[in-house]
């Protein structure tokens, strides 16, 4: 009479989803064989490439009671003991935390703000089997062992699919990512749960730990905010070339005069460079003033300009070079000759600076 046996599979590792029995080939199953399944397992029977049944948790004794498919291929004249080729496939119906998924590749987005952005995330999720025979049939095939890692890698793809679809259906700008995260968690679970309800599975839970921009874009968007923080830039260039001028004391070197000569040149250089930052804003706060007249007002009319005063036509010609000086002046600012006041030679008068004829005889000068 042969020998029953017990099948049964431990998981060492906590890696591994399925487990088949025997390893290659079939196994010599005697009818009155002990199968014991734990309870974070599911056995499905196979037989001749067939599924004939699920057993749960516990010790089943496989006989025709459990497995009536058998009584028409058993002969029976071995009194019930008849061995027969069959397999045992062992599906962990335990939950499996901590699976990661990311996006392989950045995935365009169409952004309002900052018009083509690619985004790159990640995350991970809970998943456990649903449907033992189901995951058997149509994911694992006669393969002995089949991991989570395995689950891994072809489950992402539809997570990215999914990912880049719900993105371009909520969100407008990933400006405003951080108060959707709870919205495309749900999304895109709902949307996931779907594809993995087909191949026997079921999604538990899934998180979005980021989605984030490229490096250079997140740098832009930082000095994006920096501008937005300083608020009127005339006053904030204003504010930095005072705060550069009063720093213009430290540029010098040491009190050697290699030093000194060095600080002379750093302070030249940034003296001229702060003249020029100096000059921009000014012509800024130049142009802020003017600003357009308001609602109902007329614009101002720019001054006449003013007729020419005293000082304008005080000039008087030197006698010596016939050149215009003023009329204040004591000597020519041309040839240096006396501007003071000069005498008639016939009746003695008073003359002006630079007259050619006697205002009281009418006689040349």
């Amino acid at each position: 009479m042969a020998l029953l046996q017990t099948i049964e599979w431990r998981d060492v590792t906590g890696e591994e989803i399925v487990h088949r029995w025997p390893a290659e080939g079939s196994g010599n199953i005697i009818l009155g064989s002990q199968l014991v399944v734990r309870e974070s397992q599911n056995a499905v029977f196979f037989r001749d490439g067939q599924a004939l049944d699920v057993f749960g948790p516990g010790r089943h004794t496989l006989t025709t009671l459990n497995l009536p498919l058998l009584g028409t291929a058993i002969a029976a004249p071995f009194g019930g003991t008849t061995p027969f080729q069959a397999e045992v496939y062992f599906v962990n119906m335990r939950v499996f935390t901590d699976l990661k998924w990311g996006t392989p590749e950045p995935v365009l987005f169409r952004d309002k703000e900052l018009d083509m952005v690619r985004l790159r995330s990640f995350g991970e999720y809970t998943m456990r089997v649903r449907d033992p025979q189901m995951f058997v049939n149509m994911v694992v095939g006669t393969e002995h062992v089949y991991t989570q890692t395995q689950v891994q890698e072809w489950l992402r793809d539809f997570i990215v699919t999914r990912l880049t679809s719900v993105l371009g259906q909520t969100m407008e700008t990933i400006l405003d990512l951080p108060q959707y995260y709870n919205d495309l968690g749900a999304a895109i679970k709902a949307r996931v749960g779907e594809d993995f309800t087909r191949y026997g599975l079921e999604l538990i839970d899934f998180l979005i730990q980021a989605i984030s921009p490229p490096e250079e874009v997140a740098q832009m968007i930082d000095q994006r905010a920096a501008m937005r923080g300083v608020g009127d830039m005339r006053s904030f260039l204003q504010f930095r070339t005072a705060q550069a001028i009063g720093n213009m004391p430290q540029a010098g070197g040491d009190a050697s005069g290699a030093g000194s000569m060095a600080g002379m040149g750093a302070g030249l250089g940034a003296g001229v460079a702060m003249g020029g930052a100096m000059m921009e804003a000014m012509r800024d706060a130049f142009r802020g003033d003017q600003q357009p007249p308001a609602a109902g007002q007329q614009p101002a009319q720019p001054a006449a300009p003013s007729s020419p005063g005293p000082a304008d036509a005080g000039q008087v010609s030197c006698p010596q070079c016939q050149q215009p000086a003023p009329a204040t002046a004591k000597f020519c600012p041309n040839c240096g000759a006396s501007l003071g006041a000069a005498q008639c030679g016939n009746c003695g008068a008073t003359l002006p600076a630079g007259a050619k004829f006697c205002a009281e005889c009418g006689k040349p000068v």
